[in-house]
């Protein structure tokens, strides 16, 4: 969600500002970041620079997550000009029926040139700059309002409050504040696991892969299909496994096909680190039937898998088809 920021006690203007909505000029990358976000703002109203627009233009080839919801904000600001009658930007295109209700404001395009100066230790020809003089010049035409730069870029942000703008990052497609107490599907094992769990501890190889069975006080804690890691140790090799069982105090692990070798590679795509390689694991894993992937864009969850749903439907057969 976007961080709410009380006004200042000392300003008297600031409590007249506060009763009206607020105005919301989007850097691009909250827009590359979630294309849905034009709809997340509730009765507040959006502002789009031209060059947002132009930046969306330069990023919106290719197959990563970020051209693709590049894409998608592009189409989504083409539906609302549309349907805007008469194409009269200046009063603003409503987002209620386009959102269903969820958004009540009104979004504008920038259809203005720009008129109020940047300090002149902000580069003109930067877009970061261009953006937030675009928002400056919409606190200078709208005194009485909250306008309000949204940002991923946390030197962006730096840069607006330094010269008097409100400036906040996008928060609003984490359902909770605190995301650490999101299930991450990954636990690190401290450096005393094998002291306290490799009594009686049973290990074998199967199809190439090392199992283990491990008894120990962490083990009530995992889940089944959790990955476990520890990196190399002075005198120990690095392991990357996968819970598959759990009865009471007793866990067996497996560990994990090493798809960041070319050898392994699912449909000509390597896993580039440790995430993604635990990612494939389950993609590639046909007796896992639900997987979820929850990481910011550009991190390859579409395009592995996408990889793994052509390799398992086209190469081995597992499945008939592919829904996306």
């Amino acid at each position: 969600m976007i961080q709410k920021k009380a006004p200042a006690a000392a300003a008297p203007q600031s409590a007249k500002k506060s009763s009206q909505p607020k105005l919301f000029v989007l850097d691009t990358n909250v827009l590359m970041h979630d294309p849905t976000s034009l709809f997340r703002f509730e009765e507040h109203d959006l502002f789009i620079p031209i060059c947002t627009l132009e930046e969306l233009d330069s990023n919106k080839k290719g197959m990563t997550e970020v051209a693709r919801n590049a894409r998608q904000a592009s189409r989504f600001l083409d539906e609302l000009v549309t349907s805007t009658p008469g194409n009269d930007f200046s009063v603003g295109m409503p987002l209620e029926q386009r959102s269903n209700g969820a958004a009540t404001g009104k979004i504008y395009l920038q259809t203005d040139t720009v008129t109020t100066p940047l300090p002149g230790n902000l580069a003109s020809g930067k877009a970061d700059n261009q953006i937030i003089g675009v928002a400056l010049h919409q606190s200078k035409v709208h005194p009485d309002r909250n306008v309000i730069l949204v940002s991923k870029d946390i030197n962006m942000r730096i840069k607006a409050r330094a010269i008097g703008l409100s400036a906040e990052d996008y928060f609003n497609d984490k359902v909770l504040e605190d995301t650490e107490l999101l299930y991450s599907g990954v636990t690190e094992l401290p450096a005393t696991f094998w002291d306290d769990h490799g009594k009686g501890m049973e290990s074998w190889q199967d199809k190439g892969h090392t199992f283990y069975r491990v008894t120990g006080p962490l083990v009530p804690k995992l889940l089944v299909n959790e990955f476990v890691f520890q990196e190399a140790g002075e005198h120990s090799p690095p392991l990357y496994a996968i819970v598959r069982e759990i009865a009471g105090k007793t866990a067996l692990l497996e560990t994990l096909k090493d798809y960041a070798h070319q050898k392994n590679n699912v449909w000509g795509i390597t896993a580039r680190n440790r995430e993604q390689n635990m990612a494939l694991n389950l993609l590639m894993n046909p007796e896992i039937d639900f997987v979820t992937l929850l990481g910011q864009a550009g991190t390859g969850k579409t395009l592995l898998t996408l990889a793994a749903g052509l390799m398992l439907t086209l190469e081995f057969k597992v499945y008939s088809e592919i829904i996306i």
